[in-house]
């Protein structure tokens, strides 16, 4: 039978009232296709074809600003609430994602240079920190944005590199794929809190773009070169975060800087306390940066060893 015979044949008993009559009980092929395909679409994905008999209905979709967006694609969105009842309004991240950070993390370790690789990574990141700190000096909460647009860059490409070797390859990553991703992830949503309390002025901005452009490549070429090295930067990396939060604490402390309160955001995410002040905010912070240290000590002292990172098991959900 032709394309053309069974198109014919099978376009009637595709509108919802034959569907409805149990024409799809009889022999051949209609009885076939009908037992396993309620709905069917032909010859073209064009939703706006007048061909379409059994058009779905368009689902409106509202956006956060209460802009409505209607089309034939639209997938109804989640309706999750809070355990007091309330609406979940984030759709960044879902109930699921927040955790109560480990603030117990010792947040003085440093990893001491033993090695060539070792040195190299430490005295970059040292030249790295000297502009860094004379534009910004104290000014702690363009420091962090800054800071966590460079942040989340290495888990981002360190999981897109495992990724591609994994497929590659035709063998697991052991979990570190996802571990990397959930540390991009968590360095982007520190950032994404940090918005709430402050807006970037438009020369920062410019820095973001032209440091983001220059770091991405250069990590990128770094940890195909070699990924205990990049590793090793990020550990450093992540070290100096540490630190720079340190800093930023003992200036709300010592009233330099305004204990406001916390935004929304964080206290979801972080599943704060709903009082809770900005010192808290970068107090998890500061402990997700040192969960962060370790995860990339971790994988670099692993490959040093002559393992690969997916003979060690990956640290997920290490918060």
């Amino acid at each position: 039978m032709s394309s053309r015979s069974i198109y014919r044949t099978l376009r009637p008993v595709l509108s919802s009232s034959v569907l409805s009559s149990g024409l799809g009980t009889g022999h051949g092929i209609k009885g076939h296709i009908i037992s396993h395909l309620p709905t069917i679409r032909f010859l073209s994905s064009d939703t706006s074809s007048s061909a379409t008999v059994n058009s779905q209905p368009e689902i409106p979709v509202r956006t956060a600003d209460g802009k409505v967006i209607s089309t034939y694609w639209g997938i109804p969105p989640t309706k999750i609430t809070k355990p007091d009842g309330s609406a979940w309004k984030w759709n960044c991240f879902q109930p699921w994602d927040s955790y109560k950070p480990d603030v117990s993390i010792d947040v003085t370790k440093h990893h001491k240079p033993s090695n060539y690789t070792d040195k190299f990574a430490y005295w970059t990141v040292q030249t790295l920190k000297i502009p860094v700190q004379l534009f910004f000096q104290r000014k702690h909460m363009c420091h962090a944005m800054l800071l966590e647009t460079v942040a989340a860059v290495p888990g981002m490409v360190g999981g897109m590199l495992l990724h591609l070797k994994s497929l590659r390859r035709f063998e697991h990553s052991g979990g570190w794929i996802k571990a990397l991703l959930e540390e991009a992830e968590n360095e982007r949503m520190h950032l994404m809190t940090f918005i709430e309390l402050s807006q970037p002025k438009w020369y920062e901005r410019a820095i973001v773009f032209a440091v983001q452009g220059v770091f991405f490549n250069a990590y990128f070429l770094s940890y195909v070169i070699s990924p205990k090295l990049a590793h090793r930067i990020t550990g450093y990396l992540e070290e100096e975060a540490v630190n720079s939060y340190t800093e930023f604490l003992n200036d709300i402390d010592a009233g330099k800087f305004e204990n406001s309160p916390a935004p929304a955001i964080a206290i979801d995410y972080w599943r704060l306390p709903k009082d809770a002040k900005l010192r808290d905010v970068v107090f998890v912070i500061r402990a997700d940066e040192a969960h962060h240290r370790d995860i990339n000590h971790y994988a670099s002292d692993i490959q040093f060893q002559g393992h690969e990172l997916k003979e060690a098991p990956a640290p997920i959900g290490y918060h």
